[in-house]
């Protein structure tokens, strides 16, 4: 049978559009019970009674029907293996997909896992559970109507069924249906109505035989709470919100909290170069890091200037209220910003509303708490710039020493912190593998198993090379081609060959593994490669793009072994000048596999005359030609302290840590990969004006030059920063002859000015913004990686189009398609960056766990209560605290003395007694591993050298020198010593 749905809708000229839609009903959709005797199941039964949960409220059989709501917020409990024969209403399904896509695929996830008995009841096409929309009815009452009259027509049909002798003679008791909702004016409908109703958190702690589920309820508000004072200005409504946007009263922007000041952050806005200024926590008003805000502007007389001081909360406790204390600290600080020069300040303003929360789940670990027996909880995130979490749990012993994993479920105004609930444990504190997982989840990082679906789409092996695939391609297996890599690559995506040609000139082929010929367009294993965007490495462990037998084996270019390659192919004269060049597919037997320190040593013994040995001379002295053509362009040198670890195969800890070398072999290999890198982008460009995959670099605003510019100007050095040619010839006269580390950590400085890279589609944006700044480049693209980038796949098959070995499809040349695309690998390789970082901070304090140890550094900002102190050795930053704190937060537990120290805020020095601190300056510190505090272990930087008494740690006899003695040798950074 059929219904017809009647509803009007104005146009945008002002008429009443009339719509009939056609809505069929049928009568014969199963319910999905075994106890029915007269529906026609379709499938095998997924209602069953075998599956009974206890439950106080309801000490019978039962079936839930879940409402919206309780599907939305209690997704976490939900997800535990412990509700059964659970009704899904395809009402509810489709407004969890309109309100939650994240909990929607999640929810799915849940009903297609057959052992859990979820059925999926397709009531709007049901003619005894059809509602039709009422006169002057709105869409959620007549959703919440649908589903109390699904939830009676279920326990009438049921009790139907049961309602026989023979079920009476088997002395079953009657299985009933339950509705969980947590709208109230629902409930009371509900109950008006003669259906079993009960909120979700009243069912899940009636459950007898699950306590603990109890813990992942999501809570909106706690108990004895709501006669709390307000401590956050409340938040403009929505209508409020659009309004003062559309009257240019209120600007929206994404907020960024601050990792070293927690009363401080930024809202990035359109059109303010540095974004607004937000400070004091009632200025922040209940912000999360990512949310999206409306910010009011301040009157430029209360702008401000960004804080240099280190601030991080004190501990607190669950029922704790803020304390004199920490107000005085908040009001210090503001009133010392607000008397900063006026050329400082800079745009101010007060976060008046949200307009979209990007809540997730969170790491972290438990705060212990001073009382007894609560369930009152503060929750500790790893993320510094999250706030700390209020949860209730009974588990707390339990979880003490664990990574948990806790989500925010509101943050009201009488709250000091936002509320939320326990999801799930991780596995031991400090446990290597715990730690992994929680860099992975807290940078986003998708490390789950390839699925069956993605791995049906590899290759069958035994794989070989066929002759159809030989007849297609270029044979390139007897050239002298040979891959340098790091130690212990696998995923070789490129090798390189250079030979000399009867005409004098050199051949020179740079050959990059055919990853776009196994992962074809649009399938499971070309989704899954998009959506992870990139490899992630960690130290000691890798998060394959690709599942291994690609990555490792069949498109690594290992050495020995035939594989499929696209090749880009130069003539050249000895001068490095192109003079042609060639794009092809190929199929390759790479000679030999080797290290940067391998190849450097062929090169370097001049016994070695073999055809590598020469292969690898003549890339050498070109790669030497076109580094310098590239610098005489303006492209500039940066740099970064990199260190390595070599890693326990069993256990997995560091061993050892060193600086990373770099060779003139690893300059060899990048500056051909630049030029491959190059010449595909000039290629695609030019056959696809619109959607080529390209790589720009901005030139940074000048105002991100202030801090290089004036540490440069205090050493007597003049950075000029108006080209990128004037910036690096300004770099290289950055020396001095007492510190042979200087220029180093002036190019430190100006690494961390620069704007990140991003990929684009060369239609969006005019020729002259495609510039690369950092490489002084034209045009640029990624094409050298596609094992380990995706970018990298989608130039392959754009190049493959260009030139005939490949077919293009739809999406390949869809804008909009490959603009969603860019940005996805945008995000995803700027996680996989700050994730490779947090691995290696991660192993620094395994490293120096149960050790102590001197070590030279160098000052690399002078703060107004810390210095920034930078250890070469292992390529690290920590803060050096000048002043302590009364509750010895800085982890020294040193009291006030008549150490004072004094910051200059003219050029930027600390002073005490007759010791004065500039920026890099040479230092010695004791460096160890603070674990007393078991929420953030932290590496403590203690000053040695120069002595003060007081502040300075003794040494020992031998260490101990005269305060004009020789500076230590290395250098100096920052990394907030994690107090």
């Amino acid at each position: 049978m059929q219904t017809l749905r009647e509803f009007t809708r104005k146009t945008k000229r002002g008429n009443i559009l009339k719509i009939v839609r056609e809505h069929y009903l049928r009568d014969d959709i199963g319910c999905g019970s075994d106890l029915c005797q007269y529906c026609f199941q379709n499938e095998v039964y997924q209602l069953t009674s075998n599956h009974d949960v206890k439950s106080s409220l309801f000490k019978f059989p039962h079936y839930i029907v879940l409402d919206t709501n309780v599907v939305l917020d209690q997704i976490d409990v939900l997800e535990e293996d412990v509700l059964r024969n659970v009704i899904v209403l395809t009402t509810v399904l489709n407004e969890v997909k309109h309100k939650s896509s994240s909990i929607y695929k999640r929810f799915n996830e849940i009903i297609h896992d057959r052992k859990r008995n979820f059925y999926v009841f397709v009531n709007e096409h049901h003619k005894d559970t059809y509602a039709d929309r009422e006169p002057d009815e709105s869409a959620n009452d007549r959703n919440d109507r649908a589903i109390r009259l699904a939830a009676k027509w279920y326990d009438s049909h049921l009790q139907t069924s049961q309602d026989s002798k023979v079920f009476e003679r088997s002395g079953r008791t009657v299985t009933r249906v339950v509705l969980l909702t947590d709208d109230a004016g629902n409930r009371a409908k509900a109950e008006a109505e003669g259906i079993l109703v009960a909120t979700a958190a009243d069912y899940v702690k009636s459950l007898e035989d699950y306590p603990l589920l109890v813990d992942k309820l999501s809570q909106k508000t706690f108990e004895n709470e709501k006669q709390a004072l307000p401590q956050y200005p409340p938040h403009l409504s929505m209508k409020e919100i659009l309004e003062g946007l559309r009257h240019k009263k209120l600007l929206q922007g994404s907020f960024q909290a601050s990792r070293e000041n927690y009363l401080e952050g930024n809202v990035n806005v359109e059109g303010y170069e540095k974004g607004i200024l937000i400070q004091g926590r009632e200025s922040l008003n209940r912000a999360v890091d990512g949310d999206i805000v409306a910010v009011e502007l301040l009157p430029e007389s209360e702008w401000s200037a960004p804080s240099e001081i280190v601030l991080e909360e004190k501990n607190v406790y669950a029922d704790d209220v803020p304390s004199e204390e920490r107000e005085e600290e908040e009001m210090e600080m503001l009133q010392q910003l607000q008397a900063a020069p006026v050329e400082e300040r800079t745009p101010t303003g007060r976060i008046v509303g949200i307009v979209r929360r990007k809540w997730r789940q969170y790491c972290g670990i438990l705060q212990p708490s001073l009382i007894e027996d609560t369930t009152r909880h503060i929750f500790v995130p790893a993320d510094r710039k999250i706030p700390r979490i209020r949860i209730e749990t009974r588990q707390a012993t339990k979880l003490q020493n664990q990574r948990i994993v806790v989500t925010i479920d509101s943050w009201p105004r009488n709250s000091r912190y936002p509320h939320g609930h326990f999801v799930r444990s991780l596995g031991p504190l400090g446990n290597m593998a715990t730690e992994n997982e929680v860099i992975l989840l807290e940078h986003d990082v998708p490390h789950c198993k390839f699925s069956e679906e993605v791995l049906s789409f590899l290759p069958k092996m035994p794989w070989t090379i066929t002759e159809e695939d030989y007849a297609k391609r270029v044979d390139l297996r007897d050239l002298y081609i040979c891959s340098v890599d790091p130690p212990g690559c696998t995923d070789i995506d490129d090798a390189l060959h250079c030979r000399e040609l009867p005409n004098g000139n050199l051949e020179v082929g740079v050959h990059i593994a055919d990853v776009s010929h196994f992962i074809r367009p649009g399938n499971a294993l070309d989704k899954e490669a998009a959506a992870r965007g990139t490899t992630v490495y960690l130290v000691g462990k890798r998060i394959d793009m690709v599942p291994e037998l690609l990555s490792s084996n069949l498109c690594s270019l290992v050495g020995g072994e035939e594989r499929f390659a696209f090749s880009v192919v130069w003539e050249v004269d000895h001068q490095a000048n192109i003079l042609a060049k060639r794009f092809h597919k190929s199929v390759i037997k790479s000679k030999r596999a080797m290290t940067y320190e391998e190849a450097q040593a062929i090169i370097d013994d001049e016994a070695q005359t073999g055809e590598i040995a020469k292969s690898l001379r003549h890339l050498n002295r070109l790669a030497k030609i076109l580094k310098k053509r590239r610098m005489d362009n303006g492209a500039l040198v940066l740099a970064s302290p990199e260190i390595r670890f070599q890693v326990d195969s069993e256990t997995h800890e560091p061993l050892e840590v060193e600086a990373k070398q770099m060779r003139d072999t690893n300059s060899m290999v990048e500056e051909f990969m630049l030029l491959a890198n190059i010449s595909v982008a000039q290629h695609i460009a030019a056959e696809f004006t619109e959607c080529a995959v390209l790589r720009r670099h901005p030139k940074p605003p000048n105002t991100n030059f202030d801090p290089l510019i004036k540490a440069a100007r205090y050493q007597g050095f003049e950075v000029v920063t108006d080209t990128g040619l004037e910036l690096a010839h300004s770099l290289d006269k950055c020396v001095k002859a007492d510190n042979p580390y200087f220029n180093t950590m002036i190019r430190i400085l100006a690494t961390r000015c620069m704007m990140q890279a991003v990929y684009f589609i060369s239609g969006s944006l005019q020729k002259e913004e495609f510039f690369h700044y950092g490489l002084a480049a034209e045009i640029y693209t990624h094409f050298t990686s596609p094992i380990r980038r995706y970018s990298d796949i989608m130039v392959h098959r754009l190049l493959a189009a260009s030139i005939g070995a490949d077919s293009t499809y739809a999406q390949l040349l869809d804008r909009k398609s490959n603009e969603e695309i860019c940005n996805n690998l945008n995000y995803r390789h700027k996680m996989a960056q700050y994730a490779g970082r947090a691995s290696v901070a991660l192993n620094t304090h395994l490293f120096f766990r149960g050790k102590e140890e001197d070590e030279e550094g160098y000052v690399l900002f002078v703060r107004k209560n810390a210095l920034q102190v930078l250890i070469p050795k292992y390529g690290l930053e920590g803060t050096l605290y000048l002043k302590s704190d009364k509750d010895g937060k800085d982890g020294l537990e040193r009291t006030k003395s008549e150490v004072i120290f004094t910051f200059n805020e003219e050029d930027h020095t600390q002073r005490c007694g007759n010791v004065i601190f500039h920026s890099f300056d040479p230092v010695t510190v004791r460096l160890s591993l603070d674990s007393t505090n078991v929420q953030h272990e932290k590496l403590v930087f203690k000053l040695v050298i120069p002595y003060i008494k007081g502040f300075s740690v003794e040494t020992t006899t031998e260490l101990v020198t005269p305060a004009n003695a020789q500076p230590p040798a290395k250098k100096s950074k920052k990394d907030k010593k994690k107090k």
